[in-house]
């Protein structure tokens, strides 16, 4: 599945984050299981960028303390790609999050 012309894609920080939501009981099926029904949904894949170019863009995202939201936030900005989510923060800041 294609969302516009572009594959599905997932940050690595956003892998530890699901992760960690399992981890403290805010995410019913484990990481393997999350990831393995998304790759066979919707065909999304993992892309790796160099933690010192998200770390170096995320230094300007300010408006949120969460730091899974803003290496995720980074991540989208330095890719160029949308950001699919349901925080209302991200989506106020950050003009390429969306929803729905």
């Amino acid at each position: 599945m294609l969302i516009g012309e572009r594959k599905p894609r997932i940050s690595p920080i956003a892998v530890l984050e699901l992760a960690y939501l399992h981890e403290v009981k805010r995410a019913r099926d484990p990481l393997s299981t999350m990831l393995a029904a998304l790759r066979n949904d919707i065909d999304l894949e993992v892309v790796d960028v160099s933690l010192d170019v998200l770390v170096r863009s995320a230094l300007d995202l300010t408006w949120t303390r969460d730091p899974f939201d803003r290496l995720i936030a980074a991540h989208a900005v330095v890719a160029d790609a949308p950001l699919v989510t349901a925080d209302q923060t991200i989506r106020e800041n950050l003009p390429l999050a969306l929803w729905g």
